[in-house]
């Protein structure tokens, strides 16, 4: 397998990435990796692989001269911007180059330039980054996570069956179950694109679907793969995100406000480190960007090397199991379920394309 990674968008510069490559290539399992072409401006790669002699022999680096930034608009950004970093490393893939694309730079971008080079495998009409959220029980998988800000029933049913496979072929879970994110479990509740996805997702006989459920039930191991639109789904991720670390900061501060608090928080050190790891992304890796022609890590943009590296991690196990291939099938399988169920989109929406959201 050969991985493309953009090193040039990350908030702490293409050093800690080229360190998250160099550590992923000397992990224990990853002589599958054939080849990873570092993306970016040569002489900052260079400098960061600190000289000819020390480099793996699977490195091979990409000049870009260019670099999207943050706070670019996407779709401008890599219009003005076509020597930029995501796009030569997503143009690797599209060329037979690369199996995969991993970036920790303009979110919006990334899915840009990937959704309109690589274009979604056939059957799937918009693809989806799917998000691993831990909780205290199990990991579960969050989708859409804000690559389509607005978003058809049909496009919700296909993210349930690109959910229910990643949790099952990347997370192990034998029958993730399966909810579609409502203000209610009933099967009544909702607006017209929950009501109408629920119809949808009853249809499929690949996933073990649940039915709705409500923000309460994440963190209650009652759910593995949560489905919504890019909309809420970036808006609980990033608010969860706030949270874990504002809960921290703020027991941090209680329990140094009195001596037998410091006591008590020096007894329980170990379970606070358990938490604290279990709840850090850069354990994670990234988030992938689903049902395209071709595997797509989104990594955050304050990625550590640890990240870079668990990224690489996740992508090479996604390319062993053949996830996209798994999609493209059992998406396929549906579709002759939902075309008699779902109204086909008309010109005018298929010509206004995608709406993506940025980071």
């Amino acid at each position: 397998m050969r991985i493309a990674v953009d090193v040039m968008g990350g908030d702490h510069g293409s050093g800690v990435v080229v360190d998250g490559v160099k550590a992923a290539l000397q992990a224990p399992g990853q002589e599958r990796i054939r080849q990873v072409f570092l993306v970016g401006r040569e002489s900052e790669i260079l400098a960061a692989l600190g000289g000819m002699r020390q480099r793996d022999p699977r490195i091979a680096v990409v000049h870009a001269s260019e670099v999207l930034g943050m706070d670019e608009k996407p779709v401008v950004g890599l219009r003005k911007k076509r020597d930029c970093s995501i796009a030569r490393a997503v143009e690797l893939v599209k060329e037979g180059k690369a199996d995969a694309i991993i970036s920790p730079g303009n979110t919006g971008g990334v899915v840009a330039a990937s959704t309109l080079k690589l274009r979604p495998l056939a059957g799937v009409d918009r693809p989806g980054i799917a998000t691993v959220m831990p909780a205290p029980d199990n990991d579960f998988v969050l989708l859409d996570a804000g690559a389509n800000i607005e978003c058809r029933p049909r496009h919700l049913a296909h993210y349930a069956i690109m959910g229910s496979l990643y949790s099952r072929h990347i997370l192990g879970y034998e029958t993730p179950r399966v909810g579609l994110l409502s203000v209610g479990t009933e099967e009544v509740k909702g607006n017209d694109l929950t009501l109408e996805a629920h119809k949808l997702c009853k249809q499929i006989k690949s996933i073990n679907f649940i039915g709705n459920v409500e923000g309460h039930d994440l963190f209650a191991n009652r759910v593995d793969v949560v489905v919504c639109d890019g909309f809420v789904g970036n808006v609980v991720l990033k608010t969860c995100e706030s949270l874990a670390t504002g809960f921290f900061n703020w027991l941090k501060r209680e329990l140094k406000k009195a001596p037998h608090r410091a006591i008590g928080a020096f007894l329980a050190q170990a379970a606070f480190r358990t938490i604290k790891r279990r709840v850090d992304p850069d354990n994670i890796g990234g988030a992938p960007l689903l049902g395209l022609n071709g595997s797509v890590m989104i990594a955050h943009g304050s990625a550590s090397a640890n990240a870079i590296k668990n990224a690489i991690s996740v992508t090479a196990e996604a390319l062993s199991h053949h996830l996209s291939e798994h999609i493209q099938q059992d998406v396929a399988t549906a579709n002759l379920k939902l075309d008699k169920l779902c109204a086909q989109p008309s010109p005018e929406t298929l010509q206004a394309g995608p709406a993506f959201a940025s980071k």
